[in-house]
């Protein structure tokens, strides 16, 4: 038996059930996500779910873990998953291959726990990504900056992430010495949610086996040969930490394609968007445009070269997806490539006439 606060449940999910949907169905959350075979939480217990016929039939979107969704309980057999909630948060990336399908990570997080290792994985620019898909989310990042006993230089690996991640608070731990783990406590007040997002081998299965007091979460070394973390975690999932509060667990990120990321790079590169403001032309891309600010920080130094270059990429992939699956954005790109091409034969015949 659970509690609807305990799970999370809010105002926000309540005000989008109707007393009609609250009589015959049952508020439960996603804990677990099989082959379109869900685990659910809710107040009669707990029970394994699919999706009505429904659902799929109206193209509406299925739940990922942490969402929460109306469902049939009086079926027999799996419960019928009849309605997902909108949620108040979302991590969604590209999913991997060349179609262009979303992909739910998480759901309903108040807190992520960006977590990086201050070892031979330790990327800046990695985080930068993962910064633009947390504020992208909704949710609130946090930079956990995990086994901080294998630094050479603590201070200067924190100097380099408050550089990137500004305004953001950044804890500091070592999961297998146990040491700063009771920082992230003040997260996971009961009802709220923090969901661990990183690479594989950064330590987020480790730190989690440590809130829950047990060895839960199957963990493995890295591996020697390259300091590279190996998948252990194979799903996400959802637990309930024996103090209240809500974590979720995720497989290491191999990589992380931001779905919508405009919002979220905005936020993560926000001294860009803030000189971008400066230049002389609104669309400027930052090119061989003239005036344009953001080349005249780079030139003087005040904006980080590396940096800018994360941004322009992520930038270059955002446009991309907008125009799979944007008809009209599409076309509008097909006119620039067309033009671009044509600047270029023109271009060429010049050169060749001189």
């Amino acid at each position: 038996m659970f509690h609807l606060a305990q799970l999370g449940w809010s105002p926000f999910f309540e005000e989008q059930v109707s007393p009609q949907e609250r009589s015959r169905w049952v508020p439960a959350r996603v804990a677990q996500e099989a082959r379109e075979l869900y685990r659910l939480f809710a107040e009669p217990g707990e029970r394994w779910g699919e999706p009505a016929g429904r659902l799929r039939r109206e193209g509406k979107p299925l739940p990922g873990v942490g969402d929460w969704v109306l469902a049939d309980w009086s079926v027999p057999g799996n419960a019928r998953i009849e309605r997902v909630l909108n949620p108040r948060s979302r991590v969604s990336r590209k999913a991997a291959g060349r179609q262009t399908r979303q992909q739910i990570l998480v759901s309903n997080a108040d807190t992520l726990f960006l977590v990086t290792s201050a070892d031979r994985d330790f990327n800046l620019r990695r985080l930068e990504r993962y910064l633009a898909a947390a504020w992208e989310s909704g949710a609130v990042p946090v930079v956990v900056l995990n086994k901080s006993d294998l630094a050479e230089d603590l201070e200067l690996l924190r100097d380099q992430i408050e550089s990137v991640a500004i305004g953001v608070r950044i804890l500091t731990t070592s999961a297998l010495r146990g040491e700063g783990v009771g920082t992230l406590r003040v997260f996971l007040r009961s009802g709220q949610t923090a969901a661990f997002l990183g690479s594989s081998g950064v330590g987020k299965s480790t730190l989690i086996n440590t809130l829950l007091g047990e060895a839960r979460q199957s963990t493995a070394p890295v591996r020697k040969s390259d300091g590279r973390g190996q998948h252990q975690t194979a799903r996400r999932e959802l637990l309930l930490l024996p103090e209240g509060g809500i974590v979720i667990d995720t497989p290491g990120l191999r990589e992380l394609q931001l779905w919508d990321g405009e919002i979220g790079s905005a936020s993560a590169f926000a001294e860009v968007a803030a000189l971008a403001a400066g230049c002389r032309f609104r669309d400027c891309r930052h090119g061989d445009e003239p005036d344009c600010a953001v080349l005249s920080a780079l030139a003087s130094g005040a904006l980080d070269a590396e940096r800018f270059e994360n941004y322009q990429k992520l930038e270059r992939e955002r446009r991309f997806l907008e125009s799979r699956r944007d008809p009209a954005a599409r076309a509008a790109r097909l006119r620039e490539v067309k033009r671009q091409m044509k600047e270029h034969r023109r271009d060429s015949h010049r050169k060749r006439g001189r």
